[in-house]
């Protein structure tokens, strides 16, 4: 960490600016440019593509707490979306070959093709310590000559996370439906699923590719509409379900969201799932509220659970939900945050309603939550025994 210095870089050189001044220098790698965003940090050893292409990171500079990056290259398969979300990737080191069977490209080309700017050879392990100490804050990558204090000012105008409705910038603008089997993961179709998939409505807040896998996996066939669909929308398509998805930004922003799963509350024998942001907003319209992470949870290995029970789950986000806010008559938290005790999962006493704050769907990361794809399918499958003449 140095005091910023008004000497322009050079081109082959990157600087990474934080809006408390701090200014440390690197090489450039990826596209040649500047990126300002929220920097944070994720502690995975691995899935560092899932990792850029995950929506959930829009707005963010990425910093990759394993030193190096890129020794599994590329490939179609790994990616969440058609292309990285990040705004830019810290590393500290990045590897020189590909060595993976799968891969299907470098990381550097990869990047640059996407228009990503990277800067690596930093130290990767004081930046997360100040996060860390300090808190997520906005910064700029920038390898195009642009001064330390030019983009100093840059970073201190630009907004911050606490306010933005990311979800609308990123979601799809048409219906679509997905029903195939997975690309890629730790397995296919289950071998006990229905006769007839279940019909699910999907809202897309910044949805993953694999989550819509695992939900086919689990027998559903999946309808995905936009983040501002509205009540009518979804009830027009007749769901034996509705799925609340990830998602970037401020839960509190996503006013049509919220407003959605209000409507969606009062369908007393629907069965909704939400994850993560879709989480968040379900605790939103319960009444209660939300409230940003000092730094947030991003890795593979956060310890989530309830009594007798632990899963070790993969996590992405930088809000939770304020336990206190919450309706006890209506609401049970079911999952704690060992780390911290913030809630990781809740579900609604007389409704088949509940939300999840970690990524079951584990990509990247361990499949020990996976299950609760299971228990959605469950709620629907005796919503269909109820509904059997």
């Amino acid at each position: 960490m140095s005091h910023l210095s008004a000497v322009p870089e050079p081109t082959s050189a990157a600087l990474l600016v934080l809006a408390d001044g701090t200014l440390l220098r690197g090489t450039a790698f990826g596209a040649i440019g500047t990126a300002l965003g929220e920097v944070v940090f994720n502690t995975g050893m691995s899935g560092y593509q899932e990792v850029m292409t995950d929506p959930s990171y829009t707005g963010q500079l990425v910093t990759f707490t394993y030193p190096e990056l890129g020794n599994t290259g590329v490939n179609a398969a790994d990616q969440e979306a058609e292309a990285p979300h990040v705004r830019g990737v810290i590393a500290r080191q990045l590897s020189p070959v590909a060595s993976s069977w799968r891969s299907e490209g470098d990381l550097d080309g990869w990047l640059q093709q996407h228009g990503v700017v990277g800067i690596r050879g930093i130290d990767t392990r004081a930046l997360v310590r100040h996060l860390r100490e300090g808190g997520a804050i906005n910064g700029a990558i920038s390898s195009d000559g642009t001064t330390p204090q030019a983009l100093l000012e840059q970073v201190r105008e630009a907004p911050v996370m606490t306010g933005l409705n990311l979800a609308e910038q990123v979601s799809t603008r048409q219906p679509y439906d997905w029903d195939r089997p997975c690309a890629a993961g730790f397995d296919t179709r289950l071998q006990s699923g229905p006769e007839q998939p279940y019909q699910v409505v999907a809202i897309d807040f910044g949805i993953k590719r694999a989550i819509l896998d695992r939900l086919v996996a689990h027998g559903c066939s999946v309808t995905v509409l936009p983040s501002d669909a509205s009540l009518e929308q979804v009830l027009a398509l007749q769901p034996e379900g509705v799925f609340l998805s990830n998602g970037p930004g401020d839960p509190s922003a996503v006013s049509s969201g919220i407003h959605l799963a209000k409507g969606l509350l009062k369908q007393p024998d629907l069965p909704v799932f939400g994850i993560c942001l879709g989480h968040q907003i379900l605790g939103l319209a319960l009444g209660g509220t939300t409230f940003k992470l000092g730094y947030g949870h991003r890795g593979l290995n956060h310890p989530c659970g309830s009594p007798g029970s632990v899963e070790i789950t993969s996590q992405n986000h930088g809000f939770a939900i304020d336990a206190t806010s919450l309706p006890e008559e209506q609401v049970t938290v079911t999952h704690l945050n060992l780390n911290d005790g913030t809630v990781a999962a809740l579900a609604l006493r007389h409704q088949p309603v509940f939300g999840v704050q970690y990524h079951p769907e584990a990509s990247p990361g361990p499949h020990d939550a996976d299950h609760h794809f299971g228990r959605f399918a469950a709620l629907m499958a005796d919503r269909r025994l109820d509904k059997t003449p």
